[in-house]
């Protein structure tokens, strides 16, 4: 048993990277939270189905709840293949699956968020009056909107409680398609609201309120699919490593770098930290003090020194070089020249 793995013992594994306890737990618990959104969403698309009647909205919200099962799946999938270990034809491991996942699921909203503004666009330009008429149970009539309503009450809550869940079990195993799917879940509710203002409003004689809640719904879909596609396509085209969010560069950059500077023969050192998915592959450059060629004990113990700082650094390469290749590791500086030049900036 290695050091790395002794001083882990969490028993579940990411390719040959052993998780902590922690790490290990999130992951049980996002998997039982991840089977259960399955379960809830086979009920709540069953129920919208049965009473969406011919609601834009209401059909919106279902085509949503229908998308709502492919980020968890997802989830599920590249969990499987990323805890297999790494193989000659694979030598990095599978990790890339969650990328892959993230990739689909993106595409998915992207495409049918696209659908769906054209559909309940075209509705409003249209003017179309979409009829909500009565219902009979027995003896009683009542009106089709009610049930609408309350399906849309029922299948509105409990998504937005898995994503509250789910989001901080994605920010500790840094899983982005967890956290999309959580980010989704939390959305929800102004997908049911939504839908409820649309339907009162037919009610209330407004034709246009049921294609205009179809429109924000669909919008909000496109969203979602437009910032996911753009994260989960900058992962896989290793992009610098980011926080779970996208939003923020990975403080675990400058903190290997600073482990490595902090060595006495190490004169200055910069990384590149590629995103595999749930873990880091990172190449550091170290330039060691007075131009001395580092020792195999010297780079053994800079390698395990960078390797502890955290689980998601599963392989680190340490270089010894005269100098730092500014080509291979642009300067913030230069990176934001860079984007001040491209077109549209």
């Amino acid at each position: 048993m290695s050091r790395r793995t002794a001083e882990r013992g969490g028993g579940v594994t990411f390719g040959h990277t052993e998780l902590p306890d922690e790490q290990s737990a999130a992951l049980r618990r996002a998997i039982r939270l991840a089977w259960g959104t399955i379960g809830f969403l086979l009920v709540g698309v069953t129920l919208v189905y049965l009473v969406m009647g011919s609601s834009q909205a209401m059909k919106a919200a279902w085509a949503e709840d229908l998308l709502s099962f492919i980020p968890p799946i997802s989830f599920l999938v590249a969990v499987r293949f990323a805890r297999r270990r790494p193989t000659t034809a694979h030598p990095y491991g599978y990790h890339r699956s969650v990328g892959i996942g993230h990739l689909v699921a993106a595409a998915a909203l992207l495409t049918m968020g696209a659908f769906l503004v054209v559909d309940s666009g075209s509705g409003l330009l249209a003017a179309e009056h979409p009829p909500v008429g009565v219902m009979h149970l027995g003896d009683q009539v009542f009106w089709a909107g009610w049930p609408m309503i309350a399906a849309m009450v029922v299948t509105g809550i409990p998504p937005v409680l898995l994503g509250r869940a789910k989001m901080p079990l994605a920010r500790t195993l840094h899983d982005r398609v967890l956290y999309a799917d959580a980010d989704m879940n939390k959305a929800d509710w102004m997908t049911a609201l939504g839908s409820v203002v649309g339907i009162l409003g037919i009610g209330a004689g407004l034709w246009w309120a049921d294609s205009a809640a179809a429109l924000f719904i669909s919008v909000s879909i496109l969203r979602d699919g437009i910032t996911n596609l753009r994260v989960a396509a900058g992962a896989l085209m290793d992009a610098r490593a980011t926080t779970v969010d996208g939003d923020e560069p990975h403080p675990l950059t400058a903190e290997v770098d600073e482990r490595l500077r902090a060595l006495p023969w190490v004169e200055d050192a910069r990384s590149r930290i590629r995103d595999q998915g749930h873990v880091f592959h990172v190449e550091s450059f170290v330039v060691p003090r007075g131009g001395r060629a580092p020792g195999l004990r010297e780079l053994g113990d800079a390698r395990e020194a960078a390797i502890s700082l955290d689980w998601k650094v599963q392989d680190l390469v340490v270089v010894p070089v005269a100098e730092l290749p500014e080509e291979m590791l642009p300067s913030v500086a230069a990176e934001a020249g860079e984007d001040e030049q491209r077109p549209g900036r």
